[in-house]
């Protein structure tokens, strides 16, 4: 299902100075939420461009909670769109918890913490889904930006399918796996053995532990 263009109140471009070098910052509205896509070199109009679709993750992109991988992630992504020259890093909101919002993962933790329940568990314990996140607003983004293909920085083959879905050719899925440490191994174990997620970091961890 491909999405509608922008209309001229839901999108915002300007450059943005980092301590990487500068971006292009595009601010817009999709789906209720304000996003975000950072444009590093000449991507615009380009086939196989660099993509990370990056889901907000509070505690994990701004305060550095070890109990996910989001925001190594994040850092390693920006990393090597720089290195690459060009491509495109689209923060999505309204994706915390992978949909469920902010105070509902904290809840989350809480019984992950006292009754040992993994990521899934924990949130079906609750009643609530195990993934609502929409990429649709990545491939509208992606499609202003006349972007031809991507390649993916993912290890989620779910993200893969949703671009083509959504008429983003996916030429190649790029792994960007950070190295498991003791509080997030659970976290990482469960998305691979029951998300399908590919990490090969957990059984390294494992070996060695």
């Amino acid at each position: 299902m491909y999405t509608e263009a922008f209309s001229d109140t839901d999108v915002a471009e300007s450059d943005l100075v980092t301590r990487r070098g500068t971006f292009r910052a595009i601010a817009f509205w999709a789906d209720g939420h304000e996003h975000m896509a950072l444009v590093y070199g000449s991507a615009r109009g380009r086939e196989e461009v660099l993509v990370r679709m990056h889901s907000e993750c509070l505690t994990g992109d701004i305060l550095g909670a070890m109990r996910c991988e989001c925001g190594e992630q994040l850092n390693s992504a920006l990393d090597a769109i720089v290195r690459e020259g060009s491509g495109v890093l689209v923060y999505l909101r309204g994706h915390e918890g992978r949909g469920i919002g902010l105070v509902a993962k904290v809840r989350t933790h809480v019984l992950q913490d006292e009754l040992g329940l993994d990521t899934v568990d924990s949130a079906t314990e609750l009643g609530l889904p195990v993934d609502t996140r929409d990429y649709a607003p990545a491939a509208k983004v992606l499609r202003h930006l006349r972007v031809r293909s991507v390649r993916l920085l993912s290890n989620n083959p779910d993200k893969f399918e949703a671009l083509e879905a959504h008429g983003i050719p996916v030429v190649a899925r790029v792994p960007l796996v950070m190295p498991a440490n003791p509080h997030n191994i659970g976290y990482l174990t469960a998305k691979r053995d029951r998300l399908g997620h590919d990490l090969p970091q957990v059984e390294v961890f494992s070996d060695s532990h």
